[in-house]
């Protein structure tokens, strides 16, 4: 299956806490690089997002997760207060007024500034962040879902070029006879106007040279396999990409290697169109996962 690496997913939750808001973003990248901007009460279950990412078959691309916490509305906060703290801090601030000749005026917030009079309780996020790693799960099989319809869009454009280039490797083969022939009767032509005796071992030389300089056999054969192998790779379930990248190399190898042995415009036109071919589908192949 083809999984594209570039798609987004967005899902909502709310609760008697909020509403909690999840955004995935992903594009291409070599490895599988997440990045997670959470509010500090999510920060302690990365490690489970991470694990997620790979559950659900993320291999390849660059992630961004976004996740945000808007408070519900009746929510209020609230403080504690150390009356003991409180007392002593005033207390030690009107003894030390009594020692001084121009004593200070201390009012209630110079009281409440002081470490430990005034603190805010640790609130418990225990229900929120279950609701978190819940739909953090949906938010990332969505995007999976994603994925996958954009990399499905992607098949019928290699189906094609696989097909064209198929015909082309065809019709290549099939040319290759009638090309040697050819190159036969000219190099013959030649001999006669050069109006040299024609030895027949020595035309069977040059034609043997001739036939292994424009042997392309080989080539055609590994394009025939290379593209049959794009072809299954694109019906695997697994991440294609890597392979296919490769995969897109080797054509290419082969498609330069057609053309430095060609021996007719025809060949040379072919071997164009194929190298054309190859680098619409590389240009994609980088977006597959």
């Amino acid at each position: 299956m083809i999984r594209s690496m570039t798609a987004f997913a967005r899902k909502d939750t709310r609760g008697d806490w909020g509403t909690l808001t999840c955004e995935i973003r992903t594009v291409n990248h070599r490895y599988l690089e997440p990045s997670f901007r959470l509010p500090d009460a999510f920060r302690e279950l990365e490690s489970r997002f991470r694990e997620e990412l790979r559950k659900q078959g993320l291999k390849r691309g660059k992630v961004d997760i976004s996740m945000r916490l808007q408070s519900a509305e009746s929510e209020t906060q609230s403080f504690e207060i150390s009356e003991e703290m409180a007392r002593a801090v005033n207390e030690a601030a009107n003894y030390i007024n009594r020692i001084l000749d121009n004593p200070a005026h201390i009012n209630a917030l110079d009281v409440l500034r002081w470490p430990g009079v005034m603190s805010v309780p640790e609130k418990d996020y225990s229900t929120t962040q279950e609701a978190a790693v819940e739909l953090f799960a949906g938010t990332v099989t969505e995007l999976m879902a994603a994925r996958e319809r954009e990399g499905e869009r992607l098949r019928p454009l290699f189906d094609d070029r696989l097909a064209l280039m198929s015909q082309l490797v065809a019709q290549v083969r099939e040319k290759m006879p009638q090309l040697l022939a050819a190159q036969e009767q000219n190099l013959k032509e030649r001999f006669a106007k050069a109006r040299v005796e024609l030895d027949p071992d020595r035309l069977a030389q040059e034609m043997v040279m001739l036939a292994q300089k424009s042997d392309v056999a080989e080539e055609l054969d590994r394009l025939d396999a290379h593209i049959g192998e794009v072809t299954d790779t694109l019906r695997g379930d697994n991440a294609v990409g890597r392979r296919l990248d490769f995969l897109m190399q080797e054509l290419n190898r082969e498609a330069n290697t057609l053309s430095s042995k060609s021996i007719d415009a025809a060949v040379t036109r072919a071997a164009v169109d194929l190298k054309v071919l190859i680098e619409q589908m590389r240009e994609q192949v980088q977006n597959i996962e």
